[in-house]
């Protein structure tokens, strides 16, 4: 059984609708075939028509029912989205002529229907960096308000439980923020909490890593992850967190009762937030390509309305399984 078919039944049963500006990507219309066909949620295909119908038919991908939308087409939309983003982008040196060329990229345009509201979130990055898919989503849907920044997590699915009997944990940063401060570390911390409480219906437990346990060691990067537990205390939480926690410390019970015996996480965390993007990203990566977890993300915090990052190595599946989580971050 698919250990994220709850997150895909939920999908179902709120029904977003979700764009899809990579048209011609060879794990693109497969998706949103599944998606649309399985009733996940309802895809809008963005792109070039000549573009997405030579990849169907490379593919063999049936278009019928699905939706989809060209800016060059685009009259109308065109010059709404012109008029509702031209004053804040004029702010930044864009003028309106360099605002449509932006928004003939499908990439932009997509995230202006978002924005606008004629679709709840968007998918992008099979083929785009990180870096280009957050660059739209932060210049035109636009952060938060209140947000102290836009970071990531992923879900990731273990093959086997946990002694503890956890079977799904959250990592987080693995995509976005190279090196959070303490309150920068607090926030990604709140906010994957919230994310997997959300889209996996489990209560949070948090564990901000370190190679130190309870001050078995002294250093600067472990002074950063204590002050990022004090950051979150202040915050209020209503879910259990500690650190510094070394990793097994925090997913052993164990460890976790010889090394940290006081904490309330210690040997059964399931939320565990690294101190940098360098840890992160190569841990979840070890565990997905060599321990042969199931990955969904990575999941952006922090923006006024969903819109998430793929993997370029992401596969069909990686693609349902976050767009499903998107739906649901809408629902939330």
């Amino acid at each position: 059984m698919n250990p994220f078919q709850a997150i895909v039944d939920n999908a179902k049963q709120v029904k977003r609708t979700l764009v899809f500006p990579e048209v011609d990507d060879h794990r693109i219309l497969p998706a949103a075939r599944r998606l649309q066909s399985e009733g996940i949620v309802n895809p809008i295909l963005v792109g070039p028509g000549d573009a997405l119908r030579a990849a169907a038919s490379r593919l063999d991908v049936d278009l019928d029912g699905l939706r989809h939308v060209d800016p060059a087409d685009e009259t109308e939309r065109m010059t709404r989205y012109l008029d509702l983003l031209e004053e804040r982008f004029a702010k930044k040196g864009v003028d309106r002529e360099g605002l449509r060329k932006l928004l003939g990229q499908p990439l932009y345009f997509a995230a202006a229907m978002v924005k606008a509201g004629d679709a709840d979130g968007s998918l992008a990055g099979a083929a785009h960096t990180t870096g280009e898919t957050l660059r739209a989503a932060l210049r035109v849907i636009r952060p938060a308000s209140g947000a102290k920044l836009v970071s990531s997590f992923f879900l990731m699915a273990l093959r086997e439980p946990l002694p503890s009997k956890e079977s799904i944990l959250a990592f987080a940063d693995c995509a976005l923020v190279p090196d959070p401060g303490p309150e920068e570390l607090a926030d990604i911390a709140m906010r994957t909490a919230m994310g997997y409480r959300n889209l996996t219906g489990r209560e949070p437990r948090v564990a901000l890593l370190s190679f130190s346990t309870a001050g078995s060691a002294d250093h600067p990067m472990v002074q950063k992850v204590q002050a990022a537990r004090n950051a979150l205390e202040a915050m209020q939480p209503d879910f259990p967190f500690d650190g510094e926690l070394q990793l097994d410390a925090a997913i052993l019970p164990e460890i976790g009762r010889s090394k940290a015996p006081d904490s309330p996480v210690a040997g059964r965390a399931n939320v565990l937030v690294f101190p940098d993007l360098n840890s992160g990203n190569i841990g979840y990566k070890l565990v997905q390509r060599l321990a042969g977890a199931k990955v969904v993300g990575p999941i952006l915090g922090g923006l006024c309305r969903p819109a998430n990052d793929l993997s370029r190595g992401c596969s069909v599946e990686d693609v349902v399984l976050t767009a499903a989580a998107t739906a649901l971050q809408v629902a939330g």
